[in-house]
């Protein structure tokens, strides 16, 4: 498999994690953003480097949690914020 086929692949799975959670959720991301703003994202986002190095130090206690997880957690907060402040141009 080629780097742009595990790109699109990965992408793919986050899409798909995307649809459930906001599904669930109710689109809460980009209402939490409309009242918080970038305070937000990035407290999203610094929360899952956090646990990203939480994980290199100790092993990891909550059972099926990696930092493959945390890694898509990360790059879906990531792209969430990139589609609130394109809509808001």
């Amino acid at each position: 498999m080629t780097k742009e086929e595990k790109f699109s692949q990965i992408t793919s799975e986050l899409l798909e994690t995307y649809k459930a959670k906001n599904k669930d959720y109710g689109d809460s991301f980009a209402k939490l953003f409309e009242e918080y703003g970038m305070t937000y994202s990035i407290i999203h986002l610094q929360e899952k480097i956090n646990r990203i190095k939480s994980l290199q130090k100790k092993s990891n206690e909550v059972k099926g949690e990696t930092y493959v997880d945390s890694l898509k957690d990360l790059a879906n907060y990531a792209i969430l914020t990139l589609i609130e402040l394109d809509e808001r141009k």
